[in-house]
C-alpha cells in the first residue's frame, strides 16, 4: 500500500471490502478512479480522502435524521417481479437480487440473516405488504429492493390475513438505526394508499414500479 497508484485488490484490501465491489464502484463513478487503458486504477490519496468523507457523511446523516428519498437508496435493477408462493422462496431471491448492491459486502450474511430475523417475527404488515428488514456492519450504507409478487405469498402470517404481493425488503449499516427506522416508517406510511398499491400491481417493468415509488 505505499505506491501512490493502487489496483482494485489492493483498494479491496485497503476498505475490508470485495473486489467486485470496488469494481462496481468504479464502473458507477462511486469511489474516485480512472482507467489505465483497460484497467481501473486509483490514487491512495483519493481513496482516503473518500473514505474519510464518507465516514463524516455517515455521522452527519444520523446526527441530521436525513429525510428518505427513495432514489437515493433504490434503483430499477432492485426491483423484480416474483412468482414464488412461499415466503422463503420470495426472500431469498430478493436477498440475493438486493445482495448486488455496492453497499452490501456479503450475500450469504444479508440472506441468512433476512430468513433469521423473518423467523422472529413476520415482517408482514398488512394490506399485502412485507417489509423485510436488517441491519449489519457489513452493510456501508441504507440500501433496498423491492419485489413484486405476481402470486399470492400465503405463508407469510400477515396480521390481518390478507397474502402478501408487495415486499420492500431494507438492509442497513448497524450505526444507522434513526435512518432505518425512519425508512421502515417512511414505506409502511406511503403503501397505505390503495390506489399506489394497485398501480404498483398493475406494472409490468421495473421502472414503471420505480417511477411510482420516487414520485412526490
Amino acid at each position: 500500500m505505499e505506491d501512490d497508484i493502487l489496483t482494485i485488490e489492493e483498494v479491496a484490501k485497503y476498505l475490508r471490502v470485495s473486489e467486485r465491489t470496488v469494481y462496481d464502484w468504479a464502473q458507477k463513478g462511486e469511489i474516485p478512479a480512472g482507467k489505465i487503458g483497460t484497467v481501473w486504477r486509483f490514487k491512495k490519496s483519493e481513496i482516503e480522502k473518500w473514505v474519510n468523507e464518507r465516514l463524516s457523511s455517515n455521522i452527519k446523516k444520523e446526527e441530521s435524521n436525513p429525510e428518505v428519498i427513495v432514489k437515493n437508496i433504490l434503483s430499477p435493477d432492485r426491483i423484480v417481479f416474483i412468482n414464488h408462493t412461499t415466503k422463503r422462496d420470495a426472500l431469498v431471491e430478493l436477498a440475493n437480487n438486493l445482495s448486488t448492491a455496492p453497499q452490501v459486502k456479503y450475500s450469504d450474511e444479508l440472506v441468512t440473516e433476512i430468513l433469521k430475523r423473518e423467523e422472529l417475527m413476520s415482517t408482514a404488515i398488512g394490506r399485502g405488504i412485507a417489509i423485510p428488514h436488517v441491519r449489519l456492519s457489513s452493510v456501508t450504507d441504507l440500501v433496498m429492493s423491492v419485489g413484486i409478487c405476481k402470486k399470492d405469498i400465503i405463508d407469510y402470517q400477515s396480521i390481518d390475513e390478507i397474502p402478501v404481493r408487495i415486499l420492500i425488503m431494507i438492509a442497513a449499516a448497524y450505526n444507522q438505526h434513526t435512518y432505518y427506522l425512519q425508512t421502515l416508517s417512511f414505506f409502511s406510511s406511503k403503501l397505505k394508499e390503495k390506489a399506489l398499491r394497485d398501480k404498483i400491481l398493475d406494472a409490468s417493468t421495473p421502472e414503471e414500479v420505480y417511477a411510482l415509488l420516487t414520485r412526490n
